[in-house]
């Protein structure tokens, strides 16, 4: 969990460098603090407004386009990891013959060709950042929100994969964690199938609408729906998805909550 958070927080540490200069420690605060209010928020939309908080004021709007940046990286990521596991997945030969068609259908084609769809537009989106702000200085209704977001033209292609790079590093924490937590509850698969098995469990979480208060039923849902195809521990499964639910949402959310309640009361004193 720290290894994730930490992660994230570096990717904050660099973001907000173009900006202003933060401390790692509190980086992680402002993190955990978005956390916590995406808890309540469609999709954790929220995650900007508890961001901006631990950011200095008069930064706080040009901030919200950084971590804009930082949460197209990492979906990214999912997309591309998603859609390279939907191409596993319909390619295996252990997968029941009552949903090869229908299933391996939907999934396969589907969820293959829009996820595809929007990982080469979110692709160029991010590799080309600072074209893209120069188009949008460009459009009259946008013109009023340039100076919020000229901070984008300032990043390198080295620097922008650098913040891609540290996406899939923290993706595949997120894929060993659960990895681990299937294994602890007796859920029988090999580890090369439900790596790709979670590619696109993460794949399904990121393009389902959801509010992270609410997510726990649809995490177990989904990962029923994929892992029972290969094991009948349906109890594992779901034991599994509340772990990692506690673990990378519940309880840095009621962390990033602390986090705010004290940056609260220091700021009124």
């Amino acid at each position: 969990m720290f290894i994730n958070w930490g992660i994230e927080s570096r990717k904050w540490q660099l973001l907000l460098s173009h900006l202003e200069d933060i401390s790692f420690f509190k980086a992680f605060k402002s993190v955990l603090a978005g956390t916590s209010i995406t808890m309540l928020t469609p999709n954790r939309m929220g995650e900007y407004a508890g961001r901006v908080m631990f950011v200095s004021e008069g930064h706080r709007l040009t901030a919200i386009s950084l971590t804009l940046l930082g949460s197209i990286s990492q979906l990214l990521i999912t997309l591309l990891m998603g859609i390279i596991g939907l191409l596993v997945f319909r390619n295996t030969q252990h997968l029941p013959s009552d949903y090869l068609n229908i299933w391996v259908w939907v999934l396969g084609n589907i969820v293959f060709y829009v996820s595809l769809f929007f990982v080469v537009m979110l692709a160029l989106i991010f590799l080309r950042i600072g074209s893209v702000v120069k188009f949008l200085s460009g459009i009259g209704i946008f013109k009023r929100f340039v100076n919020h977001i000229l901070v984008l033209d300032t990043f390198s292609r080295k620097q922008l994969l650098r913040i891609l790079f540290l996406s899939l590093i923290r993706y595949l924490v997120f894929i060993l964690q659960y990895l681990l937590l299937l294994q602890v509850f007796g859920v029988a698969i090999s580890w090369y199938l439900c790596f790709w098995l979670l590619t696109i469990f993460y794949l399904l979480m990121a393009v389902v609408p959801s509010i992270g208060i609410s997510e726990l039923p649809m995490r177990a849902s989904i990962s029923v729906e994929l892992f029972a195809l290969f094991s009948n521990n349906v109890i594992g499964i779901q034991a599994a998805a509340f772990g990692i639910w506690i673990i990378n949402l519940a309880i840095p959310a009621l962390l990033g909550g602390l986090f705010m309640l004290g940056h609260k009361i220091f700021n009124e004193r």
